[in-house]
């Protein structure tokens, strides 16, 4: 059971057992329990819900240009941006000055996906992590996807950037679909921990990390959240943690069984995986040589018609 579920367990006006011993039979330290965080700014919500429409269709764009287009008529401090910027976990996805540095020990591994031509199931996986509003604050989705076929392997949602629901998502994808040759991610402190990388290493899993500012060393599980949020999470406002897990989980269950996709002759990312990228499909297997080279040529994000959005007011 990962720590946000554990700490949702906890009853702080229950009749016999006081907080000190449900903190001992749950784990958990008291510490965490008694500072109760700040209730979420309605006005920071509506702020973040922006950046992340912005940041899914300029994902170049920096915290000052950010803070430009944010502005709309009211003014925006650029220091509030960066900080919900840190907080929602994205940044300008472009070559930057390396400002920040993953967790202080943990282990950088080189990205082994150049020149690789991926064209069979379990060949390759990635993760990643992405920002989920709701009403009243946000969550954090990491999913993990197999790269030939395009499928969602495991997925959890957490309310903290705690490394616990990553290794959550990891143990149900290892489990359910055996292991992979390669596991590639991003530079983020959750999969450059010793608790994650190890678990790859002890599944005998070799481990790849994207360069730093590269967004085309992840890029089909960035397309991953570009359709999530164009085609679910942005047309709907969640009240709450559990509306926000059905209604993901009812789009992916559609994603991967019932959604075609034009990259696999319009099957679907599971029929995919069942059945191997064999025969039509050969001709679409992923060369990373060629897609590195047409880097400059490839747009980030396919522009969207314009349609009508709905804030959080």
């Amino acid at each position: 059971m990962s720590k946000p579920d554990r700490e949702a367990m906890l009853d702080r006006a229950h009749p016999e057992l006081s907080v000190r011993r449900q903190c001992t039979l749950l784990g958990l330290a008291r510490s965490g329990v008694y500072r109760v965080g700040k209730a979420a700014n309605d006005n920071d919500l509506a702020v973040m819900r922006r950046l992340d429409e912005l940041f899914l269709a300029h994902p170049f764009l920096g915290s000052r240009r950010m803070a430009a287009m944010l502005r709309e008529g009211r003014p925006i401090n650029r220091k509030r941006v960066q900080r919900l910027m840190r907080l929602m976990g994205i940044a300008a996805l472009g070559p930057k000055p390396r400002t920040s540095k993953p967790a202080p020990g943990h282990k950088i591994y080189p990205y082994l996906l150049r020149d690789l031509i991926i064209d069979r199931p379990n060949q390759v996986w990635a993760a990643d992590i992405t920002y989920i509003p709701m009403t009243r604050g946000f969550l954090y989705l990491v999913a993990i996807i197999d790269w030939a076929s395009r499928a969602v392997l495991a997925w959890r949602l957490s309310n903290t950037m705690d490394v616990t629901f990553c290794l959550d998502a990891l143990e149900e994808a290892l489990t359910r679909f055996g292991r992979p040759e390669i596991f590639n991610t991003d530079q983020g402190s959750q999969f450059t921990s010793t608790a994650f990388t190890g678990r790859l290493e002890a599944a005998a899993v070799r481990v790849s990390m994207d360069g730093r500012g590269r967004w085309l060393d992840n890029v089909f599980i960035e397309r991953l959240w570009r359709s999530l949020k164009y085609e679910e999470v942005h047309l709907k406002v969640y009240a709450d943690g559990r509306e926000a897990r059905a209604c993901i989980s009812a789009w992916i269950t559609f994603y991967n069984g019932r959604r075609p996709h034009q990259a696999l002759d319009n099957r679907t990312p599971m029929a995919v995986w069942r059945t191997g990228v064999t025969g039509p499909l050969a001709g679409n297997a992923v060369d990373m040589a060629l897609r590195l080279d047409d880097a400059s040529a490839s747009p980030t994000c396919p522009q969207r018609q314009p349609q009508q959005q709905t804030f959080v007011a």
